[in-house]
């Protein structure tokens, strides 16, 4: 005579059944809807995200890299949470620089732009961003006054004075084409923003020159120039306003390559 198995063993393994068959068709229904890594990658190119990440090292916010790092027992169940973050932008979790909202971006898009941050995973620390900032060591020259300054960017083509260099010139283009209607023409302040060389001066760095420009100051009606300018052009226009503010450059268009 075949035995009956009790009912609670039957329940049991009833329960554990059904419950291995939802976890298999949750992780088979999130595999098959994943976002796609290259999709997000052109998510992440044709967005204002490179304007304040990076890959490999911190920009305004932190790079990719350690993105990935930090929620990598996370995924997937962090992803969810990161798209909110995302669209709805804030603070807190990575320092208090405000992440712009990104209401215009499909939920599909911030999927796939999510997917692939968390996707780069390469090894090793941050890295410093030795292509935007300072080239390594230290220029010397003779302000407009005869004082003798110092500098840890170039500021004349051969460190010779009169013409600056093309990083130079395209900082005080791309400041005498925007900046200037906020923070007044060559940098001498406005009656709207106030005068850069002044904040310079007073020992705001270029982190956060690059911070405030990129994220504004809503409070303060200064917009965002995350998406309009990378933060090469940043850098361009933040050694142009330091360079006026420590009298190596005169008001006007400065002498350059081409002249």
């Amino acid at each position: 005579m075949q035995k009956r198995v009790p009912e609670w063993i039957s329940s049991a393994v009833w329960r554990v059944a059904v419950s291995a068959s939802l976890c298999a068709i949750t992780m088979t229904s999130w595999a098959a809807t994943a976002p796609d890594a290259g999709k997000g990658a052109t998510v992440v190119k044709g967005s204002d995200c490179l304007s304040c990440h990076a890959v490999d090292h911190k920009v305004v916010g932190p790079a990719f890299q350690d993105i990935a790092k930090k929620y990598a027992s996370q995924q997937p169940q962090i992803v969810a949470t990161l798209v909110k973050k995302v669209k709805e932008g804030g603070t807190g979790v990575w320092g208090q620089v405000p992440m712009t909202p990104h209401p215009q971006l499909s939920d599909a898009d911030l999927h796939a732009a999510v997917d692939y941050v968390l996707s780069q995973t390469g090894g090793g620390a941050a890295a410093a961003p030795k292509s935007v900032t300072a080239g390594g060591g230290t220029h010397t020259y003779k302000a407009a006054d005869g004082q003798s300054v110092k500098t840890d960017f170039q500021v004349y083509i051969d460190d010779k004075a009169p013409k600056v260099t093309d990083d130079i010139f395209k900082g005080y283009e791309n400041y005498n084409s925007y900046c200037f209607r906020c923070h007044g023409g060559d940098a001498v302040g406005g009656d709207l923003a106030p005068d850069l060389r002044n904040s310079l001066k007073m020992g705001m760095t270029w982190d956060t020159f690059l911070s405030t420009a990129m994220a504004g100051r809503q409070d303060k009606g200064m917009p965002s120039w995350a998406g309009f300018f990378e933060e090469k052009d940043m850098r361009d226009i933040y050694e142009y306003v330091k360079a006026r503010q420590l009298d190596l450059i005169q008001p006007g268009r400065p002498p350059s390559r081409q002249d």
